[in-house]
């Protein structure tokens, strides 16, 4: 079994980092930059940033904020949001990003995995799918979940992976802040028809979530949550060490 990482999450709006329930109800939780500290020191494996809103409202990722969360983390820092066009990969990049997260780039401009792919390597571009079921199919959602594309999730994966994506994040609307367990069976699904690393996002309460996870899962590359941490229902030392303790390799 690969070595597992554990990546928390940030969902920043208007400089604060804010969660919610199904991509709904969003309440704020606390400075991004403090958080991205804590989460260094408690020994999480890399950490995400997205700034939930940049694609919305038509902007650019927030660069102040970015960068005093880039300065107050020592692992590895993955950015999404507002991600459209190679400028918006190679600002990300100077600004603290070591990988970058594209959702409703890609859709507008798949070619945008394959151009940043060429420049900067596979490793470093990140696809994320927002991903929900509609009539017993996966389809693509966009608009912070709000808007389904029509298209059909693990075909559009592969596709993108094929166009240069190294690494999927795979959120699930149906789970995410429910706190009831990960998708196993879309997850499944998205590991059946892909070869690169796979994170699973959305729906995580509990240690146990992830000891399953990766029990039910042993080729799934990592576990990705957001309130569980932010809220102190698990904590990072504490969930590696129980993961150990069911023979769950991690860092």
């Amino acid at each position: 079994m690969i070595t597992k990482r554990i990546i928390p999450c940030l969902d920043v709006r208007d400089g604060r980092v804010v969660k919610g329930v199904n991509f709904e109800g969003l309440r704020d939780v606390d400075d991004p930059a403090a958080l991205a500290a804590k989460y260094s020191q408690d020994g999480a494996d890399e950490l995400v940033f997205y700034d939930i809103t940049a694609s919305v409202e038509g902007r650019h990722l927030f660069t102040d904020v970015l960068r005093r969360v880039a300065e107050n983390v020592f692992i590895p820092l993955t950015v999404g949001g507002g991600i459209a066009e190679m400028a918006d990969i190679d600002h990300a990049l100077k600004n603290g990003a070591d990988k970058v997260s594209i959702n409703s780039g890609a859709i507008k401009n798949p070619d945008l995995l394959a151009q940043g792919a060429q420049r900067y390597g596979n490793q470093c571009m990140v696809l994320s799918v927002d991903v929900k079921r509609v009539d017993g199919q996966y389809h693509v959602f966009t608009g912070a979940g709000k808007r389904d594309t029509g298209m059909e999730a693990l075909e559009w994966i592969r596709r993108c992976v094929a166009l240069g994506a190294g690494e999927v994040v795979v959120n699930s609307i149906d789970t995410d802040g429910v706190r009831g367990g990960f998708d196993i069976p879309m997850l499944r699904d998205v590991l059946s028809v892909i070869n690169v690393p796979v994170i699973a996002s959305g729906g995580a309460g509990s240690e146990q979530d992830f000891v399953t996870l990766f029990q039910s899962l042993p080729t799934i590359d990592a576990g990705l949550a957001a309130s569980v941490f932010h809220f102190g229902d698990v904590s990072i030392p504490q969930l590696k060490q129980r993961l150990r303790a069911h023979d769950i390799p991690v860092r």
